[in-house]
């Protein structure tokens, strides 16, 4: 069983956690905010702890208390220097779902994966790591094709999609393509439209409930339990999977 703290408790972090509590394959010990303002809920299980770590000092002492396997992270792109060096220094693994890094917080990241695992996703999702494969994959059979990204999301969600700018950097397209639209409590919705003529193509991926983050940081989890120290997209562990499939497939 592979013991799991959870970083950030906001809408997203709930529903993680409940699915985290559910799956017999790993134990949440505790969740961790870098402010003491309420949640709008509870935590999932009274037994799980909560604690506020706003310094780097904060989280080397709650670690050495309260030690763990692996940290998932749904806050914000701060949190990665509070507990960074705590990741370095005992070889946590690490799931960050946060869509809003710099590069230069990329560049960190990839400092820690010389001695831990670390998994960097701006959508988490299964099913959307999915739809990008499956657009790479169209995008070299069609590169003529016409591509437009729609994006959808809650009304105050500021921002353009993390997930949308992967995809068009994942498919050698401007971010002027993309058309990013905020309508009431949309979870999540992302489609990419390849015009051909005569035909559309369309890959459509929807969040239908912030559970779905929570079964994506639950397969990262298990896939990255089976690897070797380095950094990791979800692409990597999908296609680490579809390359042993192809491999074990017999002949015809």
């Amino acid at each position: 069983m592979i013991k799991v703290g959870l970083v950030g408790f906001g809408k997203a972090g709930q529903a993680v956690a409940q699915v985290l509590q559910d799956d017999p394959r790993y134990k949440l010990c505790w969740i961790a905010r870098r402010s003491a303002v309420a949640s709008a809920k509870p935590a999932p299980d009274a037994g799980v702890p909560m604690a506020t770590l706003a310094s780097p000092d904060d989280w080397g002492q709650w670690l050495d208390a309260h030690p763990v396997d692996s940290l998932v992270d749904f806050s914000s792109p701060e949190s990665l220097h509070l507990y960074g060096e705590q990741v370095r220094r005992r070889g946590l693994m690490l799931v960050s779902a946060i869509s809003a890094y710099s590069d230069a917080d990329l560049a960190y990241a990839h400092t820690l994966a010389k001695d831990a695992r670390v998994l960097c996703s701006p959508n988490i999702t299964v099913g959307i790591n999915f739809l990008i494969m499956a657009a790479r994959l169209l995008r070299k059979i069609a590169p003529f094709a016409d591509v437009e990204i729609v994006e959808q999301h809650f009304r105050e969600k500021p921002e353009v999609s993390g997930t949308a700018r992967k995809i068009a950097q994942s498919i050698d397209v401007d971010e002027d393509r993309i058309t990013s639209l905020r309508l009431g409590g949309i979870v999540g919705h992302h489609e990419v439209i390849f015009g051909f003529p005569y035909q559309t193509v369309r890959l459509i991926h929807n969040s239908i409930e912030r559970r779905a983050f929570g079964t994506g940081a639950a397969f990262a989890l298990a896939e990255l339990a089976q690897c070797e120290n380095g950094f990791y997209t979800f692409d990597d562990l999908m296609m680490r999977m579809v390359r042993k499939e192809l491999l074990n497939r017999p002949a015809q």
